[in-house]
């Protein structure tokens, strides 16, 4: 089954309750279909598309390198942006799946440098990467997983986000990649009809 997130999304729901009726098999899923859908969007396409720089008015990443804070992302770039959460948030998923508490930090993530990847088939091969490294996560989970094993998270982000168990952890990093895949499809077109003909 493929898990309709738009009710923490939107932000009707707190991930924590909202992830209680899923099952492994359902974040397996969500996860295929959520990386399929990007696939479709790159698939077959040349290097000058995945590495288009759109326009994008409301572009402010106040983290990004200087000068890099207000362009907008390619589409390799919001792979890279977008697996790296996700294979995060899989990490602490194993980890309180077995029992074992983790801390707000250090945070377990990597971003691979968006500058460095200049082909379709290295952001299809990061894809790739990410999804099996995903699955693994989930496969890491034993038969009978805790689900009362909490991530320890400051007071501000609980009030903002709820408290995060195993399958919330998991689905929060798969949330912020679906929240991401209207900015895919808009760079997708404006790479299209900026590519046309070429």
């Amino acid at each position: 089954m493929v898990i309709d997130l738009s009710p923490v999304i939107s932000g009707d729901m707190k991930m924590l309750e909202f992830s209680r009726p899923f099952s492994v098999a359902d974040l397996r899923d969500t996860t295929n279909h959520s990386l399929d859908t990007i696939r479709k969007l790159i698939e077959g396409k040349s290097d000058a598309y995945v590495t288009f720089l759109p326009h994008d008015p409301n572009a402010n990443d106040p983290f990004a390198k200087p000068g890099e804070e207000h362009i907008g992302w390619s589409l390799a770039h919001l792979v890279a942006h977008v697996t790296a959460s996700s294979e995060e948030w899989a990490t602490y998923s194993s980890i309180l799946a077995r029992g074992i508490h983790y801390p707000a930090e250090p945070r377990l993530r990597f971003e691979t440098e968006w500058t460095s990847i200049t082909s379709t088939a290295q952001t299809l091969q990061r894809l790739e990467e990410s999804r099996r490294l995903r699955l693994g996560y989930l496969a890491a989970w034993p038969d009978q997983p805790d689900l009362t094993m909490l991530r320890g998270l400051s007071p501000r982000y609980v009030e903002k986000f709820g408290e995060m168990n195993a399958p919330a952890a998991f689905l929060f990093g798969l949330m912020h990649e679906v929240g991401h895949h209207g900015q895919f499809s808009e760079v997708a077109r404006q790479a299209d009809a900026a590519l046309a003909g070429v």
